[in-house]
C-alpha cells in the first residue's frame, strides 16, 4: 500500500531472525529498505527460483499485517508475480495459499 508501518518493520525483523541474519546482512537490508523502491528494482538474476517464489509468499503474508490486503496491495502482489516471471496458475496459487497462511494467522501479525 506504500506505506511502511510499524506492524511491517516488526514482521521484516521476524523474518531475518527466522533467517537467522547477521548483523550486516541486517544493516544491508536496513539500508535497501530506507529507499523507495520500484519492481523494476529486483535483481532477478540473484535470486533462485524457489527464492522468487519465497518472495511471492512473504510478500502476500506482509500484505496481511495490518489486518486486511488493500486493492493497491493485491494489484502489486500480481504485478510482483510477472516481474519474478511465476507464470499463470502457479502464481495464483501461491497468492491463494499465502493467504489462506496469512488470514489463519492474522492474530500472530
Amino acid at each position: 500500500d506504500g506505506v511502511f508501518e510499524k506492524k511491517e518493520g516488526e514482521m521484516l525483523e521476524a523474518i531475518l531472525d527466522a533467517y537467522a541474519a547477521s548483523d550486516e546482512e541486517r544493516a544491508a537490508l536496513k539500508a535497501y529498505a530506507s529507499a523507495k523502491r520500484s519492481l523494476s528494482d529486483i535483481e532477478l538474476q540473484e535470486l533462485s527460483s524457489d527464492d522468487r517464489r519465497l518472495l511471492l509468499h512473504h510478500a502476500v503474508v506482509l500484505s496481511y499485517v495490518d489486518g486486511s490486503q488493500s486493492k493497491e496491495e493485491a494489484a502489486f502482489l500480481k504485478d510482483l508475480a510477472k516481474t519474478l516471471r511465476i507464470q499463470e496458475p502457479e502464481a495464483s496459487e501461491i497468492i491463494i495459499t499465502a493467504t489462506q497462511r496469512a488470514k489463519a494467522h492474522l492474530k500472530l501479525l
